[in-house]
């Protein structure tokens, strides 16, 4: 607990400097599945199964099973709702729904000598989906949001004057100084910074925060067949990331008293990451009779080059201590002449690692016409703590600051386990599928309740080299926020249950 609270410290001082929070890695870690309706009706185990153009982005030994080729599209809609606790209130927050791609692209299949064969891909997938609608409500006599500001402004040894114009203190620090939403005081002969809505004693406090965007990865992928026993691949991955929020966080004084100089704060954020990245995965399947399959593949880190923006805004209201003030982060800028956006620096990702058994019916013939159906199994690890930031620039101060948000993300986080398994019964033209996946908690402390479920069925069609899938996935989950975060005191948060669906069709020929 004492490295967590020491990591923490360090972020708060720095909170907004750099807009990178440990948060933000996991953002990027914890994703969920994602590929064609057929993987995706199956819970996204495609570890061993192979002959699908998800393989490329789960184990690219199962594009080896290809033997001619063939073009699909994955057109799906995805929709989300939370309901969120915090500090005993409950609030709904609104659906947030968006369109979704699953993996699409072209698979090249073709015959080598002997019993051999080799397939290349090129193939496009929604690797993470960011879009969400996060409101939540409540009633907080312990801590406010104001105080991570106070706490930067006292560990930076700068006057008032002096901070309002430094670009190494973050921009709601610079704002809430402005605004007298903090301020100095000498108390019992010591001086201090003090955070304005504390006098109130009991604060409604307001969080919204609106996202949008995810990772979509392309990939290309080569694997080869040897003597249909042994299935080897590999694929290079470029990811591309996009990510919005407009944050909007309020707090009020819930004793209507107009004179302990604190009536309402109300700070807005707009904040971008945008960027790309590289990464690798390899392969190897094995067939040791034909009804059994056997998968393992391993992900390197995806290395991102990432490129972050702030904007933000403070409306505080101190009754008689200043009356209502008003500042934007454009106005410090200008105020200072300097900006402190662009942020730029690297991310690495976890590594992963997966293990995958398959048991096909019907003698496993190698005439798929001729399959009756399968049952398969993944079981997959992250090494969420491993991931860190690094700066794009080694020579400014940005590299002890990430170096503090990497120790805290080892500190707070732990290694995750995806689980994931399904099945297939095929009628003549037609498949029935089910499937299952869960996700085990990202946070070493155990208080913090966090998993991922997803429960998806789905139904096939395959005649004449087209075919049609169409998958329906249920998402139940939990997860936890923290609106802010502090060094001196235990930190408040909301606890989030989420739901909703994704409805998915994939369209595809063979040539």
């Amino acid at each position: 607990m004492k490295k967590i609270l020491l990591a923490i410290s360090f972020l708060v001082y720095h909170h907004q400097l750099f807009a990178q929070l440990p948060e933000d890695a996991l953002r990027m870690s914890w994703t969920s599945p994602s590929g064609t309706a057929r993987e995706q009706a199956i819970g996204g185990a495609m570890g061993s199964l192979g002959g699908d153009i998800s393989s490329s982005f789960v184990n690219p030994a199962g594009l080896g099973f290809f033997k001619t080729s063939e073009m699909e599209i994955s057109p799906g809609l995805r929709f989300l709702n939370a309901n969120n606790d915090f500090r005993g209130t409950n609030s709904k927050g609104p659906m947030a729904s968006n369109f979704n791609m699953g993996a699409s692209g072209f698979v090249f299949g073709y015959p080598t000598r002997g019993n051999n064969s080799a397939a290349f891909s090129i193939a496009v997938n929604s690797m993470a989906n960011f879009n969400s609608d996060v409101h939540y409500q409540g009633q907080n006599d312990y801590s406010s949001f104001a105080e991570q500001f106070a706490e930067e402004f006292a560990n930076s040894n700068y006057t008032i004057n002096q901070a309002l114009s430094a670009t190494d203190i973050s921009y709601g620090t610079r704002m809430a100084l402005y605004t007298y939403l903090i301020d100095t005081a000498t108390i019992n002969g010591v001086p201090q910074v003090i955070s304005l809505p504390l006098n109130a004693g009991l604060l409604n406090q307001d969080y919204h925060a609106v996202s949008h965007g995810g990772i979509t990865e392309i990939s290309l992928g080569l694997a080869s067949s040897l003597q249909n026993k042994i299935y080897i691949g590999g694929s290079l991955g470029i990811p591309i990331v996009s990510y919005r929020r407009h944050l909007s966080y309020t707090e009020t004084d819930a004793t209507g008293n107009p004179n302990n100089n604190f009536a309402s704060f109300t700070y807005i954020e707009d904040y971008t990451s945008k960027g790309f990245g590289l990464n690798a995965k390899l392969g190897m399947i094995y067939k040791p009779t034909n009804n059994w399959r056997l998968g393992l593949a391993i992900h390197t880190p995806s290395i991102y080059g990432l490129t972050d923006n702030i904007n933000a805004s403070m409306v505080t209201n101190t009754e008689a201590y200043a009356n209502t003030k008003s500042i934007s982060s454009d106005s410090l800028d200008y105020y200072s002449n300097s900006t402190a956006n662009p942020a730029q620096y690297n991310l690495h990702t976890p590594w992963r690692f997966l293990i995958s058994g398959s048991y096909l019916f019907g003698g496993g013939v190698e005439d798929v016409s001729k399959q009756q159906g399968f049952i398969t199994a993944d079981a997959e690890y992250v090494t969420i703590r491993s991931a860190g930031y690094k700066s794009a620039d080694p020579t400014t101060i940005a590299d002890s600051y990430y170096n503090g948000v990497n120790d805290a993300i080892k500190n707070n986080y732990k290694g995750s386990f995806n689980f994931r398994m399904g099945g297939e019964m095929k009628f003549n033209t037609l498949m029935a599928r089910l499937g299952f996946s869960y996700s085990t908690s990202p946070y070493a402390q155990t208080v913090l309740k966090a998993n991922r479920m997803f429960i998806s069925g789905g139904f096939g069609y395959r005649n004449r080299g087209m075919f049609v899938d169409l998958t329906y996935v249920q998402q139940i989950s939990k997860d936890v926020n923290f609106p802010y975060r502090l060094a001196d005191k235990a930190n408040t948060y909301a606890t989030q249950k989420f739901s909703g669906g994704t409805v998915l069709a994939t369209i595809g020929m063979k040539f």
